[in-house]
């Protein structure tokens, strides 16, 4: 497996590693979670230089994952905003969070996550869409996808992932709402 050709890997996570592998574009994704948009303030937020900040927000531009949006003419400025591909990374973001606060805090973790519908405190938790049970490692049989045994030889490729990201967590659409709601605002 080559570095540079991960996109075209049978593995969804050797694709997706492709797309957000490496430290700065996870951070600027935490940032795009804190509702920063700017150029200058992914900046000075994360003390990266521009070279790199331009060339991983073309990048997530270029995936889907970030939309570039003119806020400014003269001179031309742009904000980045998650495109609902991007803020379909929100649990994975939740689980680095959870994974980091659990091994790597010492003493209390340096932010808490709140529920803002109900106004709990919570921690991340993978649950299974059927039965609601929470979901471990042991729990999981990864199963190869067969197209011919659940019938997708003849759907398109974009209706196969929207069914999948469906599957995987039915609360995308929750979040998306939320968030659409906010960038509205």
């Amino acid at each position: 497996m080559r570095w540079d050709e991960l996109d075209q890997e049978k593995c969804s996570i050797a694709r997706t590693i492709a797309v957000i592998g490496d430290r700065w574009t996870l951070l600027i994704l935490r940032e795009c979670f804190r509702r920063v948009r700017r150029f200058d303030a992914f900046e000075a937020g994360l003390g990266i230089t521009r070279h790199i900040l331009a060339d991983r927000l073309k990048k997530l531009v270029g995936a889907g994952v970030l939309d570039r949006i003119a806020y400014q003419e003269r001179p031309s400025r742009y904000e980045y905003r998650l495109t609902a591909r991007g803020r379909d990374l929100h649990p994975l973001m939740l689980a680095l969070v959870h994974w980091g606060d659990r091994h790597l805090a010492q003493g209390a973790p340096p932010a808490l996550c709140r529920h803002k519908p109900c106004g709990h405190i919570f921690a991340p938790v993978t649950t299974c869409s059927e039965c609601g049970m929470p979901v471990s490692a042991r729990d999981v049989e990864l199963l190869p996808l067969d197209r011919e045994v659940y019938g997708l030889d003849d759907m398109p490729p974009k209706l196969i992932d929207g069914i999948r990201a469906a599957e995987m967590d039915p609360t995308h659409d929750h979040l998306n709402a939320l968030l659409d709601e906010d960038d509205r605002a």
